[in-house]
């Protein structure tokens, strides 16, 4: 298992998706500030001409609540980012072959698919972090953070939610077989939970809740309101895991 880490380390090295994925979140946790930070310009710029029309502008304040809007816009971008390169993970090797000698030599095929979950779960928490991470610091710089309540809460939320889309991923990575089929399995359950978020009733026992961090920094929403979300992805995350263990032990490499 050891040294099939490292075969996947490798491999995100080599193929240059490490790269493309840290450029990614990277820029985003920079975005995030720079856009909050270009408002009152933008609004500037444009109140001259927007006075030609009749409307008028008054002067613009922003904070850190703005930045962290544009966190929550952002990061469901990331995370698409991150499945897309992520969805032939084990297509390819069915392709190329690549397991059949590991497995001929005794490597336990559960000990494969843990070392790619725990290389997919480890990444995601890594460029999360750091997308968070690089926001929160340009907040704090520039504004305050105490401003948005619930903060990490709601932090743990969201990554939450980018660990339920990627157990979705492995699933469907050891139930299908190319990946085509696997984005169309996890885009599909992941709109399809979303689609439903949108009635009262349904959204607070779905997956879908836990992207509402506004709610939360806003104080609109408590806690305790996520409680039955947070249960519900943990559920599913266990399920989505047991049964790509039962589909990859059974499938023909």
């Amino acid at each position: 298992m050891k040294a099939f880490l490292k075969k996947e380390w490798m491999e995100w090295s080599r193929t240059g998706r490490l790269l493309i994925l840290l450029l990614v979140f990277v820029l985003f946790g920079i975005m995030n500030p720079a856009v909050a930070k270009l408002i009152p310009w933008l609004m500037e710029t444009m109140s001259e001409s927007l006075a030609d029309t009749g409307l008028i502008i008054t002067e613009v304040t922003v904070d850190a609540m703005d930045s962290w809007m544009q966190f929550y816009k952002n990061i469901p971008m990331a995370l698409i980012v991150f499945v897309l390169l992520c969805s032939g993970g084990f297509t390819s090797e069915y392709e190329k072959g690549t397991l059949i000698p590991v497995v001929a030599k005794g490597l336990s095929r559960r000990k494969i698919i843990a070392a790619k979950a725990l290389f997919l779960y480890g990444s995601w928490t890594v460029l999360y972090l750091l997308c968070a991470g690089i926001t929160y610091g340009y907040n704090a710089y520039f504004w305050d953070n105490s401003v948005a309540e619930n903060l990490i809460f709601a932090t743990v939320c969201t990554w939450l939610f980018g660990v339920w889309v990627i157990a979705l991923l492995l699933f469907f990575s050891a139930a299908a077989q190319n990946s085509p089929q696997v984005l169309l399995g996890t885009g599909g359950v992941a709109v399809g939970v979303y689609v439903l978020g949108m009635f009262p009733k349904l959204s607070p026992y779905l997956p879908a809740k836990l992207m509402d961090g506004m709610s939360l920094l806003q104080g609109i929403s408590n806690r305790e309101d996520y409680h039955a979300s947070m249960a519900a992805a943990g559920g599913m995350i266990i399920l989505c895991m047991a049964l790509a263990v039962v589909c990859f032990d059974r499938k023909r490499l």
